[in-house]
């Protein structure tokens, strides 16, 4: 594994956390609603979660899926059916205010392994993007730093992601455009779901 590597896997995670989808919206309002550390706090359980399926495709999560296709239509399924579900109550509650939550940091910690344990997106990124970007046979340490790299910078983009929603500037701009931004969420989701489910 060469450097080159790490930095084509990052710019290819940092484009997949940052597009929209049930994890970044999540992180969002949680921010929003229940405040930075309820925000931080399912931004790491969101980051760790995603950090596990690319150890889980490091050690051989697509080879599992080859030998039981069934498997992957499963997670797949399941996934999609949680995408539609997320996408119709977006697209439902767009236009309703965010009230405020009181949301312990446990139980948004827990949130945040949940939604990403359930996210078709980060099972097809684990399974896909490592397969493409890094080379075949590598060693435990490589594989380590692959996942640790993972996880450091999901958990740096959700804090940061936190701390930005916090701020009363960027909050105020963010609910401005919230009603437009869920509805376009909720179709690219909502398309997203029917395509897993072909």
């Amino acid at each position: 594994m060469q450097l080159t590597h790490l930095l084509a896997f990052n710019l290819a995670l940092l484009a997949a956390i940052a597009s929209p989808g049930p994890a970044l919206l999540v992180a969002i309002k949680t921010s929003l609603t229940a405040g930075r550390r309820a925000g931080i706090a399912i931004g790491l359980g969101l980051g760790l979660m995603a950090a596990l399926w690319t150890l889980a495709a490091l050690i051989g999560l697509e080879a599992l899926f080859v030998l039981f296709p069934w498997a992957f239509t499963l997670v797949k399924t399941i996934g999609a059916i949680y995408l539609i579900y997320v996408a119709f109550g977006m697209w439902r509650h767009a236009r309703a205010p965010l009230a405020p939550q009181n949301k312990p940091s446990s139980h948004a910690f827990r949130q945040g392994l949940l939604i990403n344990a359930l996210n078709p997106k980060a099972v097809l990124f684990a399974a896909a993007v490592l397969v493409v970007v890094f080379p075949k046979n590598m060693s435990l340490a490589e594989s380590l730093i692959i996942v640790t790299n993972h996880l450091l910078v999901e958990w740096l983009f959700y804090l940061a992601l936190a701390y930005a929603m916090s701020s009363r500037a960027v909050s105020q701009r963010y609910l401005r455009a919230k009603p437009y931004m869920d509805r376009s969420a909720a179709v690219v989701l909502g398309g997203l779901g029917l395509k897993l489910l072909r």
